[in-house]
């Protein structure tokens, strides 16, 4: 089979190489995947760079996301059958509270990831894919998707008449919009260019920010809302303080963001008087990602895919993930 490769050491996409390995076979309590296609998240960028420790000593395949079918089952197994349409699970969290070890999923630290031909995976990392999704979208689901799930309808969940701000344009924004679009909140979303904020109200926001021209869109946020109930930050904590403003009374922000950490002190006061919740997110589990997919199949809700290119063109598709213009998911056509 073919499979793609960081090589051990390497710091930008010249260590990213196709080559040629022996098709493996799953041992006992594992099953192999037939990929047909895999996604990109921001998380891949931070993987090829080896930021953050998400890189081990060795040559790694990288990308977590990805969806195929079984082909073959190991020793034991009782819980899946050959032919059965899966895709894989980020962490090795079932339910419940996630462990407290760190990590950052398939295809990073020492665990492989998707982008391959064929995949072997123990059992619990599998789950089954929405039935009204075909491969390339359900290929967007394990991190992004599931990441939005969580922060939309764990610990404070969205109500009909909430009001939700999401940032940006990535796919865990847009994920977030549409699943709380389908439960019947109103989003609110904001974006440096006018042309995306257009896509935005097109795909049912309600309303749309240009932080560039609104520079204290927090405030902003909050003169048109009233407060919105919750905000869904992919940005970090350079963003914090202005989502903390975007809030109403008891509001929560969900912090996800993997961009900016350069922001001044945080606004206790307002915090405290808005008696307001920061909660991270660790993407979700393999319970959360079974809702998830009820409530996909239910709502009939469309993975939004921005482009999509060959297993040969993958490097490609890295460049494609990091730019600026991105509004969606990029994915890879494996098989």
């Amino acid at each position: 089979m073919k499979r793609w490769i960081l090589k051990a050491g390497s710091t930008d996409l010249e260590g990213l190489v196709l080559e040629d390995v022996p098709t493996p076979e799953p041992g006992a309590g594992e099953v192999r995947i037939r990929i047909h296609a895999v996604s990109l998240n921001y998380r891949d960028q931070i993987v090829l760079s080896g930021e953050w420790g998400s890189r081990s000593n060795r040559d790694l395949v990288p990308i977590s996301d990805g969806a195929g079918e079984i082909d073959a089952i190991g020793a034991g197994v009782t819980t899946w059958a050959v032919g059965d349409r899966v895709t894989g699970l980020y962490f090795a969290w079932l339910r419940g509270a996630p462990s407290s070890e760190y990590s950052f999923g398939l295809g990073a630290m020492n665990e492989d990831g998707m982008l391959a031909e064929y995949v072997v995976l123990p059992v619990d990392r599998v789950v089954r894919m929405p039935a009204s999704l075909d491969y390339a979208e359900s290929a967007t689901l394990p991190c992004a998707a599931l990441t939005a799930w969580n922060a939309i309808n764990e610990d404070h969940p969205v109500q009909p008449d909430h009001k939700v701000l999401v940032l940006g344009s990535g796919g865990v924004s847009l994920f977030a919009m549409l699943f709380a679009r389908a439960i019947g909140a109103e989003v609110i979303a904001t974006s440096s260019q006018d042309a995306k904020l257009d896509r935005w109200r097109a795909l049912g926001a309600s309303d749309g920010i240009n932080y560039r021209s609104t520079p204290d869109w927090g405030k902003a946020v909050l003169e048109r809302t009233g407060g919105v109930d919750k905000v869904v930050d992919v940005v970090g904590t350079g963003t914090l303080n202005q989502s903390l403003t975007a809030l109403r009374y008891r509001g929560e922000v969900v912090l996800i963001g993997l961009y900016q950490f350069d922001q001044g002190p945080l606004e206790f006061a307002t915090l405290m008087r808005k008696n307001a919740t920061v909660r991270g997110t660790s993407v979700g589990s393999a319970e959360m990602y079974e809702a998830m997919v009820q409530a996909i199949d239910q709502y009939k809700i469309q993975p939004p895919i921005d482009r999509r290119f060959r297993f040969e063109d993958a490097k490609q598709a890295y460049l494609a993930q990091s730019s600026p213009d991105l509004f969606g998911k990029i994915v890879i056509d494996v098989a």
